[in-house]
């Protein structure tokens, strides 16, 4: 099944479609795992510059002698910050007790590899190591995604919770580089209704999973403070080659190309990129995929990156919020203070044009607003897109986020709920330029 074309056609002659051909059930983002060197600090970074909260671990204080791991989250959003402990000591728990303290299971995640992951972070620095999907069922999603050309990491494993018995399904493909993509699944519900403790469980007296992210982490209290950050919008990859890359993706998921850009479209006089964005069917999961463009004045920041990489990876993740003008000011404020910077603002003549363009979408204070925050503006015939780029969250220059909001697109789902269309806005044709020139601005501070 070719769901890709064999060359790139460039946003202008690109013409959308949804053929619905997805392999198996996929209805989106479950979480992104970074892997890192120590994760109460970096997670405590991310935590305070974007205000999510932890809600669960495992460590040393539940029995985990393997590794160090937590979990922040905000709306839909879940990041997991994940680090192996010392070299010598794992290499004496490899073959752990069954239970940590509070009856828990020492080791969540029974086939995580300390070696594997001290290996990722030694090539990789603070990178991303497993994008989740939520899909109907994992090990479907893996038998699909192997027969069609995906490559096998973790076969279908069953997570029972200690503490409520809940079940959670978990599987692993490659999804590009060092990156894997991780199906997690838990059995159906009977009905949308949580199931008490007296009612009969689906799947012979299995109950699907409730916790925050998978079963044996332990649940943390923390106090609620968050910036507005609601769901994972998008999850971008840089790799060398972009056809081969898409390819594979579309072949062993079936997801279909949800938009296209080249050089001519993205670029600067300076460098360039070429962009495509693949989705599932219900366009809520987003993937677009970089290659690098060359013979230009400059090279490409997806250059950089491969370079700093040491090959394929995680190039940002898209943060989706319902009120960016809020949630930026409160980012901007933590800048300064161990939080997150952002990219050069774009020129004022960008933002002199912006009345014309989107004065019927947005108020004069609105629009002011945008050109304080540095905030772009772009729309297709759908809905409105405002975003922010920050700058690396790192040492290297990889892995940064953005901050956006959707407008418009509002339907009824099939659950009879109003709901924003995935994709809504498009990816920003009209900004691309501007984002790419405002990295390059940066990238021109370490040469």
């Amino acid at each position: 099944m070719k769901i890709v074309p064999q060359k790139l056609v460039g946003h202008k002659n690109f013409v959308r479609e949804n053929p619905k051909s997805d392999r198996f059930v996929v209805k989106g983002f479950h979480h992104v795992e970074f892997y890192c060197g120590d994760a109460l600090n970096v997670s405590h970074r991310f935590a305070w510059a974007t205000g999510m909260r932890e809600t669960s671990q495992s460590n040393l204080t539940t029995g985990n002698h393997l590794y160090s791991s937590r979990v922040l989250q905000s709306g839909d959003i879940t990041f997991v910050f994940t680090a192996p402990y010392s070299k010598q000591l794992c290499a004496k728990e490899l073959a752990p007790v069954e239970q940590g303290q509070d009856g828990l299971p020492a080791v969540p995640h029974p086939h995580f590899n300390p070696e594997n992951a001290r290996s990722f972070f030694d090539k990789h620095g603070v990178a991303v190591a497993a994008v989740g999907l939520l899909v109907g069922d994992a090990a479907t999603a893996y038998e699909e995604s192997t027969k069609h050309g995906g490559i096998g990491m973790l076969k279908p494993v069953r997570l029972v919770d200690a503490t409520t018995g809940g079940v959670m399904d978990i599987s692993e493909v490659v999804l590009y580089g060092d990156v894997v993509l991780r199906y997690v699944s838990t059995p159906e519900m009977p009905s949308d209704e949580k199931i008490t403790d007296d009612e009969q469980p689906p799947q012979e007296g299995l109950k699907p999973f409730q916790g925050p992210f998978l079963p044996n982490y332990r649940p943390v209290e923390a106090p609620i403070c968050t910036l507005g950050l609601t769901r994972i919008d998008h999850v971008v990859g840089n790799v060398p080659e972009l056809l081969p890359a898409v390819q594979y993706i579309a072949n062993m998921t079936g997801f279909h190309e949800f938009a296209e850009f080249i050089a001519a479209d993205v670029g600067t006089v300076d460098s360039g990129l070429n962009n495509m964005v693949m989705a599932n069917n219900n366009e809520m999961v987003l993937m677009p995929v970089n290659e690098p463009t060359f013979g230009t004045k400059r090279r490409s920041q997806i250059q950089t990156y491969l370079e700093h990489n040491e090959g394929p990876g995680v190039q940002h993740i898209a943060l989706a919020c319902d009120d960016i003008f809020h949630t930026l000011k409160e980012m901007r404020a933590r800048s300064s203070m161990g939080g997150f910077e952002f990219m050069p603002r774009a020129s004022d003549a960008y933002y002199q044009c912006l009345p014309e363009k989107f004065g019927e979408d947005l108020t004069p204070e609105q629009l002011q607003q945008c050109k304080e925050l540095g905030i772009l503006v772009d729309k297709d015939d759908q809905g409105l897109l405002l975003q922010i780029v920050t700058t690396p969250v790192g040492d290297r220059p990889m892995i940064f986020l953005e901050i956006i909001q959707r407008v418009g697109c509002m339907e009824v789902d099939q659950d009879g709920k109003v709901a924003q269309r995935g994709g809504c806005g498009g990816f920003g044709k009209g900004n691309f330029t501007y984002l790419f020139k405002s990295i390059e601005e940066f990238e021109k501070t370490f040469e």
